[in-house]
């Protein structure tokens, strides 16, 4: 089957045919339809993230159809339509897995994690922001948009969206927020954040990868207000979210490449170019 690879980080991906795997014990094989380009993926493949497991084929946010089931396997059948998120498996038996903290995914856990927040401040608004954008303004909350400076092509996306506003990351918002959530993987946005929040607010970084936060005063912190991480999404949270995504409802705004050129959509949504999010199109099971 075909694949893009990545046999080095900071080197393009290679268009490579590599062995179909035989799904084994508990197993579904599934025929790749669309996978979605995650920041995750651009994080591996710039050498972000360390001692990736190399040859490395990238992607993690699939849709497909089941195309073969190992032993033991109960509850799918073939040609049934899958998807799949970032964390394949859990243990189950620790603490995080018995208290419902263990599973994989992140933008609606971050929503969560901003409270009731009525005032939401949005920095970067890409595949997941203007999901959450939407359910947010669902919920009677008003959102603020944080973009790239001069980005004015995301800005007008959000007031789309039905953002309240939006502008640079570095600019202050015409009120101050109750909460704003942070998706682009920069650390010298949270002091930002923290100094447009009111004091009580929270400051979410929802990234499994940001650059270093630089040091700022306590004034800052000081007021009670919070700044927390978000890892993975509870399998609670993703029963939540696909309930509550047909009554808002969500529209998820892509831009699809074909297999071959997975190298000019990491280009692009490094370079903060993609309206909503990226989708790999993969057109036929043989692919």
């Amino acid at each position: 089957m075909r694949a893009m690879v990545l046999h080095k980080p900071r080197r393009p991906l290679e268009l490579r045919d590599i062995r179909r795997p035989e799904p084994g014990l508990g197993q579904v094989l599934l025929a790749v339809q669309a996978c979605g380009v995650c920041r995750t993926d651009l994080h591996v493949a710039d050498g972000d993230l360390p001692n990736p497991k190399l040859p490395l084929v990238p992607g993690h946010e699939i849709v497909g159809t089941v195309a073969g089931l190992g032993a033991d396997v109960r509850g799918w059948a073939l040609g049934e339509r899958a998807g799949v998120p970032w964390l394949g498996w859990t243990c189950g038996e620790c603490r995080y897995c018995r208290t419902g903290r263990c599973a994989g995914l992140i933008g609606y856990r971050s929503l969560v994690a901003a409270g009731d927040a009525e005032r939401l401040g949005l920095y970067g608004f890409g595949a997941a922001a203007h999901i959450v954008a939407q359910v947010a303004r669902h919920q009677g909350r008003r959102v603020f948009a944080f973009t790239r400076a001069g980005d004015t092509t995301a800005q007008r996306f959000a007031l789309e969206l039905g953002a309240a506003w939006a502008g640079d990351s570095e600019a202050a918002p015409p009120e101050p927020l109750d909460a704003a959530i942070i998706y682009a993987p920069v650390g010298a946005l949270v002091p930002s954040a923290l100094r447009a929040v009111v004091p009580g607010g929270t400051v979410v970084c929802a990234g499994i990868h940001m650059t270093d936060i630089p040091a700022f005063p306590y004034q800052l912190l000081w007021g009670e207000r919070v700044v927390r991480s978000i890892a993975n999404l509870t399998r609670r949270d993703g029963e939540e979210f696909l309930a509550l995504a047909p009554r808002v409802p969500v529209h998820t705004q892509i831009e699809s490449f074909p297999l071959d050129q997975a190298n000019e959509a990491l280009n692009r949504l490094r370079a903060g170019a993609v309206r909503g999010a990226a989708v790999l199109a993969v057109n036929s099971p043989a692919e």
